[in-house]
This record gives structure tokens, C-alpha cells and sequence, in this order.
């Protein structure tokens, strides 16, 4: 069940981006397409991963789910003005301190990815002990 839960939190986050991108009409920014080119690989791969009840699963996921965690986290960083901006790989286009989503003061789109990823890590993390630590 821990890979269905991973599983559903990265649908949830790829609807949500597409949601963002293709109805809201928020452009992606560089960062913000490298979280996606993490986050929508695991769609497939956790879903095929718990049909087939594959316990190496965590060999493909969690890699992929680390890159996503650091790439949001330093978006945040970012976003927050904690890393300069003249550090930033959006030399083009959307400008990835652009905040294009405020709730309540703090939830904004890389919070959201953060998150995610932090969840599927600790999910697919607490899968691999149960699996393969004895």
C-alpha cells in the first residue's frame, strides 16, 4: 500500500502542474519543468511497480524522487530570496521567483512540489525497510 499511496501523491502532483500550466494558464519555469521531468516518470513507474508487486521498485523511484526533493527545495530557496537570483538557471522566459500562487502567505507551487516529494521519499523509504532491511 505504500507504493499506491507514492503513487497516488505523483498523480496528484502531475494533474496538479497540468492543472496549473493548461486551465490556470501559469507558465512552468526551467525549475519547474525539471520537477516534472521527475515527477511524471512515477506515475508510470509506481503504478507498474505496485501491480507487479515489485519490491525493487525503490531502485527507480527513490533516485528519481531525491532529484525532485532538491530541485523544489532549492526553488524555494530560491523563490524566498535565500539563493540570489543571478543563481538561478531561468535566464530565459518565466522567471523562477516568479510566485504565481500564495495561499495563506506560504503555500506556493514549489512549496506544493516540495511536499510531494518529500512524501513520496519518506513513503517509498519507509517501503524499502519494511522490504529489504531485516
Amino acid at each position: 500500500m505504500l507504493v499506491f499511496f507514492s503513487w497516488v501523491i505523483a498523480t496528484v502532483a502531475t494533474l496538479g502542474s497540468l492543472f496549473f500550466s493548461e486551465v490556470m494558464e501559469f507558465p512552468p519555469c526551467a525549475l519547474c519543468w525539471y520537477q516534472r521531468i521527475a515527477m511524471y516518470p512515477l506515475v508510470i513507474i509506481l503504478i507498474i511497480g505496485f501491480l507487479k508487486n515489485d519490491r525493487n521498485v525503490t531502485y527507480y523511484a527513490l533516485p528519481m524522487s531525491f532529484v525532485g526533493w532538491f530541485i523544489a527545495l532549492y526553488h524555494i530557496l530560491l523563490a524566498n530570496g535565500i539563493i540570489p537570483e543571478t543563481a538561478a538557471p531561468c535566464r530565459e522566459g518565466v522567471s523562477c521567483s516568479t510566485i504565481y500562487l500564495d495561499w495563506f502567505g506560504f503555500i506556493t507551487i514549489p512549496l506544493l512540489s516540495f511536499v510531494a516529494f518529500s512524501a513520496i521519499l519518506a513513503l517509498l523509504t519507509l517501503y524499502y525497510r519494511r522490504t529489504h532491511v531485516k
